[in-house]
């Protein structure tokens, strides 16, 4: 069986844009598409099996899933736990686009995130630490991240203010 002379492997290996492009004519599978794009996943092959995905890459395709859904029937509390786990810069700010339109929509987002491009955007950060696992677990901070920025306790804040000082 072949689609416009592509075979299904052919389909398999293409991405979400050129399976757009082939489906044209079927609105729901664009529209599904379009999703993992904007989620910034536009460079998997559509055929890629799951169990080769990072885990921030499954929780974005989880994300397109929903937001291929009929708006009335998503949920506006969505949780994403390191949704730019293992993603080039470029990638980050296409999440943190689909965050920005996302927000403008009325939906609320809780992201635990360590990416600083992604904190510095939040409109609250709660800082839990000081260390991972059995050396972490307090609360440090609570508050914007300009608040976390001066706040010298936490090491979130000091990696945020020090990545928003200008380079030499």
């Amino acid at each position: 069986m072949q689609v416009d002379g592509s075979s299904i492997a052919d389909v398999l290996a293409s991405t979400p844009a050129e399976v757009s492009a082939l489906f044209s004519d079927h609105p729901d599978v664009v529209d599904a598409l379009d999703w993992v794009q904007r989620t910034g996943l536009s460079y998997i092959p559509v055929g890629r099996s799951l169990d080769t995905l990072s885990g921030g890459e499954k929780q974005r395709l989880l994300l397109a899933r929903h937001l291929s859904e009929p708006q009335r029937d998503r949920a506006d509390r969505i949780i994403l736990d390191e949704p730019t786990s293992g993603l080039h810069p470029t990638d980050v700010d296409t999440v943190n686009a689909l965050f920005d339109d996302l927000l403008d929509e009325g939906a609320t987002l809780v992201v635990v995130e360590h990416n600083l491009r992604v904190v510095a955007r939040a409109d609250h950060v709660v800082d839990i630490g000081p260390g991972a696992g059995s050396d972490g677990g307090q609360l440090i901070f609570t508050g914007t991240p300009a608040e976390i920025s001066g706040d010298d306790d936490s090491l979130t804040g000091r990696a945020l203010a020090a990545a928003s000082r200008p380079h030499p």
